[in-house]
């Protein structure tokens, strides 16, 4: 056992491999638990899987790094007024073809696809740290509950909509503003999910045990229910990447988004549409660009909770 085995088998294990009485003895034992290893051999036991990670890596490697040397820019139009240069089809020189300005398209989709998953990467991350730890200590305290689902109710019934509406005249466009509104109310639904989820497992023994033992709220917390809950948190973050994508699309596809002078996805879509009787790709390729990057983040992050429910490995 190379991982997790004991104290004796880590013993050897650090003596076989030449790291007694060095720093390394300390570091590498912890650095790589069992639990890990086996999440991780799960997951990419299956091939499929595994094709879909490489592809996505790929494509959002490339959506982060092609953008900053292009130097794209949805304002900047040297080809305005050479007809020439205008509606150019696909091509081994013009690889997605040109738009209404002589813009190459490749250019614009990727630029577009960069500011997406930034924002919805950025959002994910917001919520989950302020509504984590919020719905985990609202899920143990029945005194929370009472005021927290009040605080919920409210929030739930505001049309999402008309407060985007509403930051986006009283802050204005822009990235910054975007993430305001995608984060401001959406905390609360991952709040209340992992309420939901803290109540199913609180009331159980150890963790009763532990409390007549006089152990702290948030030390039981941390050390004994967020861990069972990787596995749903996993399934949420996988669900919600690709709808805060869609969540900016369609903002910047109804005007409310990054605005004119950024590149993004729904405004690609929305400028192309009427376009779309002489010119169908040009509207196609961002939404196909769109479907592949929120589909496989969909899959990969399904998978990989899979792989970490304790279920699947009984």
């Amino acid at each position: 056992m190379f991982f997790g085995g004991g104290l004796v088998p880590s013993y050897l294990n650090i003596q076989m491999l030449g790291m007694r009485d060095t720093i390394w003895a300390m570091i590498l034992p912890g650095a790589i638990s069992a639990y890990n290893v086996v999440v991780f051999r799960t997951f990419f036991k299956n091939k499929f899987t595994v094709i879909v990670s490489i592809l996505l890596i790929a494509v959002v490697a490339f959506a982060l790094i092609q953008p900053t040397r292009s130097g794209y820019s949805p304002i900047d139009t040297p080809n305005i007024n050479n007809a020439e240069m205008k509606f150019l089809k696909p091509s081994a020189e013009h690889i997605f073809g040109t738009d209404h300005v002589g813009n190459e398209v490749f250019d614009a989709v990727w630029a577009g696809a960069r500011n997406s998953i930034i924002i919805s990467f950025v959002c994910t991350a917001i919520n989950m740290l302020v509504g984590i730890p919020i719905g985990a200590l609202w899920g143990f305290s029945k005194k929370m509950d009472k005021w927290m689902i009040e605080v919920y109710n409210i929030i739930s019934n505001v049309p999402f909509l008309l407060l985007a509406m509403i930051l986006s005249y009283i802050l204005g466009a822009g990235m910054r503003s975007l993430i305001i509104t995608m984060t401001c109310t959406e905390w609360i639904f991952v709040a209340y999910f992992i309420r939901t989820q803290v109540m199913i497992i609180r009331d159980r023994e150890y963790n009763m045990a532990s409390k007549c033992l006089g152990t702290r709220t948030w030390t039981m917390i941390v050390r004994n229910i967020l861990p069972y809950l990787i596995s749903v948190i996993m399934t949420y973050v996988s669900r919600q990447i690709p709808s805060l994508i869609s969540y900016e699309v369609f903002l910047s596809y109804m005007g409310l988004g990054l605005g004119t002078t950024n590149a993004s996805l729904g405004q690609s879509i929305s400028l192309y549409t009427s376009y779309m009787n002489g010119y169908p790709h040009l509207f196609w390729i961002p939404v196909g660009v769109l479907a592949f990057i929120s589909i496989s983040l969909y899959i990969v992050g399904q998978k990989l909770a899979d792989a970490a429910d304790p279920r699947t490995h009984m």
